[in-house]
């Protein structure tokens, strides 16, 4: 394979900003050890003349060897029914024998007599030529488990819907092992579905459909009012193949309803009544209480021009030219008071072309941002859609307290799972826009407002992706109310371990997208979300647990999409994710995951962290002191011991080969390779993200505390810098342009508006509001505490005026040419070259320089109409940098004019003498040189 990695294409393999968005999830629902007898029913199902099915209670007396061993074995499932024909379990069941038992109305249990309660049993025979390739592939865990055979004739649709279990017995008949069964892999083979789902409108006629092959009946409940009230109506669904069906009039549209599905949990080990939204919602009520009918297609809620709003979105020419700005809804507005008050904080507040923060957005848009990044939208837990609801703290009161003290994360914290705040990360239905950022939470309200918020940013030149969340949900079980899928069909949507109890190493509730309907209905939304609200790309929160096959369709079938047939040209859709490679799905544990180095070359980008780690030293699991190419490693030690000088060289060297290196000088870091793409669009270069610290604090953190305020200001625009000049994606934070600041706060996404603040008039950087939240900061205090005590650490509206302009002048220069974001990575094999390298280096200093062809001569292409050779240089020094180049001798070079033009004084020190080569840059300062074409 060759890894194409250009500058700065750099990665680590740690899973990097995963384990910090630690939202406060509820703890699965304690298991319910009921085994209550229950009267032995024969199943109603057809029995096949060539295998009769038996009642155990009479078919085989046994007895059991040490039964209270066994007595919570039916809280497990480790065995999978993995086909029709086949079950595959780990157990040797040497000369005895092996059962299926299945219950309809949940009555197995494990007594002194063997297990009572089934209705059917089914003896099992081994395979000893073990487990087919097929299902090897799709459950490689499994591996090594053994197979038994199922009889062919047996009625498996029908047991589907039972309580079942596998029993093992001895050759003296005691039964030595029971377990539950887990069921995907039958499920997928005999219920995969393409057809309809969700609610379906035609003419006069509203028809539901609902995939629940394991229930045993389906109601719809309709409701006139999003809540309370008693029903309008309670219809029965009828079941076909696994999927439930009813129509009703054209009169529900407007109304809400919500499923009862009577279905066996295994959770519970009980028949449950569960109370689910639909999975296919498209509308809600407040905080998820049932589900609108709403038809997206109609008229009235569509905001003037919508249907033509795919024709009069900025252009983009090549994914190349894409630049990310990574925004929360909440902070966009929520403090903004040029923002009417009942805007704040919401999907309209995107609407008021004057406020402080669309101008800002429009002052970035002009410099050459792209696409704004949304947190997640959909709708989450962990914030009451009503407003009334929320509670606040007396912000008047948190200014005046120390910038260092405890209080005012003591007031936050206090109410910090009742207020309006929530990074989103929570997620209940991800098909419906989230209710707190709307006016109105019910009816459809939300609807024509994310729309509205849509349409305003396009028209500001900027496109929209949406953080997408498929690796978890946030509740599970039969009795949460925001448990959905594991209501609907319970063991399938959700990923378990080998004794069957959902995976959390996402947090929470891992998401199964190696099951076919799982993957369908991700896919599903992602199609709703591009067609019904004409977004432009999607972020995937930790893509690394979802299956590679899984984002390889959701691309082709978004690259499908037409404005003729859809109203959206799905070719510009750009899809990006977190590719760590951790829990049960590292190494390919589930099957082919879409981690970094799997998903190279499908064009779907990834978070590059290579970059991020060597530029601000070590990683989110090191130690915060830990110094980077940018923070004073070496060169400006801030008294941490990061080992003898020489160590310290060979820390630097290996940083700066990390942010420079190209794919065609393959280096390693901790025995994986630092390049992982195969296309500049592959890498999405960045330094912070709403996970960990802002850029600003970290500078804070591990810079020397000696250095003066001015020094940091330069050292956060000098990171921006060299993000802003990689090829690849760039990819900002919103507010590192700003010096934004959370006070130090490592994980903020619980924190209130309070730490989580944007200014947009840009009078305060949000620094010094006082110590960051106990839970994840706590440890770290005393490195925080004198920081935030000492007053030189706080910018003033000077500062970061200049900010701002230091970061729009380097998207200029980003935008000036297309040599600074190259199309192919044979592009930038050909044309960039790095000129520091070799024993005789200057620490410290990173020289770049990119080559352009001349029209009509042989040789590369010419690509930029103004300039013919461009060289960066980035001085990561404390102190003025000087370096000579035989190579870039006899240039025409000269600072570039937005530099040279600019009101920052220091970059105009630059200088480049031609006879010699020698360049000279100042300290924490990247300069452009360029050479114009001559005319």
């Amino acid at each position: 394979m060759v890894y194409v990695l250009s500058f700065p294409f750099s990665v680590l393999q740690s899973p990097s900003t995963a384990p910090f968005k630690s939202r406060l999830y509820p703890l699965t629902p304690p298991l319910r050890r009921r085994f209550n007898p229950k009267p032995n029913l024969l199943l109603s199902f057809p029995s096949s003349p060539k295998q009769p099915l038996h009642c155990s209670s009479s078919s085989m007396p046994f007895q059991l060897s040490s039964s209270s061993q066994l007595q919570d074995s039916l809280l497990h499932s480790r065995a999978y029914w993995v086909s029709k024909t086949i079950i595959a379990w780990n157990v040797d069941i040497g000369d005895g024998s092996c059962y299926l038992y299945a219950s309809k109305i949940a009555a197995l249990s494990v007594t002194d007599n063997g297990i009572q309660g089934c209705d059917v049993e089914i003896k099992l025979e081994e395979d000893g030529n073990g487990l087919p390739p097929n299902v090897i592939e799709k459950f490689p865990h499994i591996r090594d488990f053994r197979a038994f055979k199922v009889p062919p004739a047996l009625d498996a649709k029908n047991l589907l819907k039972c309580q079942l279990a596998v029993a093992a017995f001895n050759s003296q008949g005691k039964c030595s092992k029971a377990t539950g069964l887990q069921l995907p892999g039958i499920l997928d083979e005999l219920f995969s579905y393409d057809g309809p789902l969700g609610v379906l409108y035609s003419g006069e006629v509203m028809s539901l459909y609902l995939w629940a092959p394991t229930a045993q009946a389906v109601y719809a409940h309709i409701f006139k009012d999003p809540v309370g009230g008693s029903p309008l109506e309670i219809i029965p669904l009828k079941e076909t193949n696994g999927v439930w069906i009813t129509k009703g009039p054209k009169s529900w549209e407007g109304c809400y309803y919500m499923y009862e599905v009577s279905v066996y949990h295994p959770s519970t080990l009980h028949i449950e009544k569960c109370y689910a939204n639909d999975p296919y919602a498209r509308g809600l009520s407040s905080d998820g209480r049932r589900t609108l009918f709403v038809n997206l297609d109609t008229v009235s809620l569509k905001p003037e021009g919508w249907d033509e709003l795919a024709d009069k979105k900025p252009d983009i020419l090549s994914f190349s030219d894409i630049s990310i700005y990574e925004l929360h809804i909440r902070d966009f507005s929520a403090n903004d008071n040029t923002v009417r008050p009942n805007f704040r904080g919401g999907y309209m507040a995107f609407t008021l072309q004057d406020s402080a923060g669309m101008l800002h957005l429009k002052k970035l848009s002009n410099a050459g941002i792209t696409h704004v990044h949304l947190l997640p939208t959909f709708q989450f837990a962990g914030v009451d859609d009503e407003k009334e609801n929320w509670k606040y703290v007396d912000s008047k009161i948190l200014e005046k307290l120390p910038p260092d003290s405890a209080e005012q994360q003591l007031q936050i914290t206090a109410i910090q799972n009742d207020d309006a705040y929530n990074w989103g990360y929570n997620p209940v239905l991800w098909g419906v826009p989230k209710g707190s950022y709307a006016s109105d939470p019910n009816g459809s309200c939300r609807i024509i407002e994310f729309r509205k918020m849509i349409q305003a940013l396009n028209h500001v030149g900027l496109h929209i992706v949406l953080d997408v969340v498929y690796n978890h949900l946030h509740a599970s079980g039969p009795f949460d109310k925001d448990s959905v899928l594991d209501k609907i069909v319970p063991g399938y949507y959700l990923r378990r371990n080998m004794d069957g109890f959902i995976e959390n190493s996402t947090c929470v509730n891992n998401t199964a997208s190696e099951h076919y309907m799982v993957e369908r209905l991700i896919i599903d939304d992602l199609l709703s979300w591009a067609i019904n609200y004409k977004v432009d790309g999607f972020r995937f929160d930790l893509m690394g647990h979802i299956m590679k096959r899984t984002m390889v369709k959701a691309k082709d079938a978004l690259c499908s999409l037409t404005k003729e047939r859809d109203g959206i040209d799905g070719s510009r859709i750009y899809i990006y994710g977190e590719g760590w490679d951790f829990g049960e799905v590292a190494k390919n544990g589930r099957g082919i995951n879409a981690s970094q180095f799997n998903i190279c070359g499908t064009g779907i980008g990834s978070f590059n962290d290579r970059i991020r780690d060597a530029m601000l030293g070590g990683s989110p699991f090191g130690h915060p002191l830990q110094q980077g190419f940018i923070t004073g490693l070496l060169l400006e030690p801030n008294g941490h011991d990061h080992g003898t000088k020489a160590v310290e060289k060979e820390m630097l060297a290996s940083a700066k080969d990390h942010i420079q290196r190209k794919g065609s000088e393959v280096y390693t870091y901790g025995g994986t390779p630092v390049a992982y793409a195969l296309c500049p669009t592959e890498t999405v270069n960045y330094v912070s993200a709403h996970d960990n610290e802002t850029l600003f604090d970290i500078v804070n953190l591990k810079t020397p505390m000696k250095i003066s305020v001015e020094e940091r200001c330069r050292i956060n625009h000098f990171a921006t810098s060299i993000i802003a000049l990689s090829q690849g994606i760039p990819f900002f934070h919103a507010g590192d342009e700003m010096l934004r600041s959370k006070s130090l706060d490592r994980d903020s996404y619980n924190s209130g508006d309070w730490f989580n603040r944007l200014d947009f008039t840009y009078n305060s950087n949000n620094w010094g509001v006082g110590l960051p939240p106990k839970e994840k900061n706590e440890k770290n205090w005393p490195l925080i505490q004198p920081r935030l005590a000492d007053p030189s650490f706080k910018p003033q509206r000077s500062h970061i005026l200049a900010a701002v302009e230091n970061f729009t002048n380097i998207l200029r220069i980003r935008y000036s040419s297309p040599l600074f974001h190259l199309m192919t990575a044979n592009a930038i094999q050909e044309r960039v070259r790095f000129h520091n390298t070799g024993p005789s280096w200057v620490p410290g200093v990173i020289v770049m320089s990119i080559e352009d062809g001349n029209e009509g001569v042989p040789g590369l292409s010419q690509l930029d109409p103004i300039f013919s050779y461009i060289v960066v240089i980035f001085n990561g020094c404390p102190t003025e940098a000087s370096f000579i180049s035989p190579t870039l001798r006899g240039r025409t070079l000269q600072l570039h004019p937005i530099q040279a033009m600019s009101t920052d004084e220091v970059v105009k020190n630059s200088s480049y003498e031609a006879s010699s080569g020698y360049f000279t840059v100042p300290a924490r300062t990247s300069s452009v040189f360029v050479e114009p074409r001559k005319k």
